[in-house]
């Protein structure tokens, strides 16, 4: 074989089941399921507590979730109370060296005035056609409330941020399902309308990486194993 015919290594591939340290990497995560009440309404933004009865039922997933994390991770949360419970019953299961930092740009799409409008008049408040997949249009702004769009640029803005700032760190962002899709939007250059296509179930992994200033989604939507 000649100098020519030798494979030479180039990109950066997983070829492996484990990911390989020193990459700029994001676990974001979705908050557990909340409260019965709270889920007949929407509530986007609003602080409204987790299933108590859900969170029991699914101690497997935070398991699995804890032994799925890197345990050297930095740690950040939305703001809402529902996301910071949810770090704090993985980081229970697990055994994480850092603490956890609350970021407000990671939390879930305000809407406004429309927040706790029951699901069967949230129709009649819209001005545009909603996401076949999401309750709105991204281009869609709720009084007093920001479209997807605006929920793309804080959370970018957070991910560049957080990426400048930790390089070649892997960070844990427990968020939620709204942002967690713009960041996907952001990844991928894609419209949010587009992003929001994307399933983010509760208690589920999405993995990004920034490598030489340019994304990559590692996977989406991954789910525990609640079993344990």
């Amino acid at each position: 074989m000649t100098q020519t015919d030798k494979a030479v290594p180039h990109g950066h591939f997983l070829d492996t089941p484990e990911l390989p340290k020193g990459v700029t990497r994001f676990w974001l995560i979705r908050h557990a399921v909340v409260e019965a009440s709270a889920r007949k309404t929407m509530y986007g933004a609003l602080d409204v507590p987790l299933c108590r009865e859900a969170m029991a039922s699914q101690q497997g997933g935070y398991a699995t979730l804890a032994r799925r994390l890197p345990t050297d991770a930095l740690w950040y949360s939305s703001p809402l109370q529902r996301a910071q419970d949810t770090a704090a019953e993985i980081r229970k299961a697990g055994a994480f060296s850092q603490d956890v930092t609350i970021d407000g740009r990671f939390i879930e799409q305000s809407i406004g005035e429309w927040h706790g409008t029951p699901h069967s008049e949230f129709m009649s408040l819209l001005r545009l056609p909603p996401n076949p997949f999401w309750s709105i249009s991204a281009c869609e702004l709720p009084p007093g409330g920001e479209s997807m769009l605006d929920v793309c640029a804080r959370v970018g803005h957070g991910l560049e941020d957080l990426a400048n700032a930790h390089e070649g760190q892997d960070m844990v962002v427990v968020s939620h399902g709204g942002a967690i899709r713009a960041a996907l939007a952001h990844a991928l250059s894609v419209h949010p309308d587009t992003a929001l296509r994307f399933s983010i179930q509760n208690l589920s992994i999405t993995i990004l990486e920034r490598i030489d200033c340019l994304w990559r989604v590692v996977t989406v939507n991954e789910l525990p194993d609640f079993r344990g």
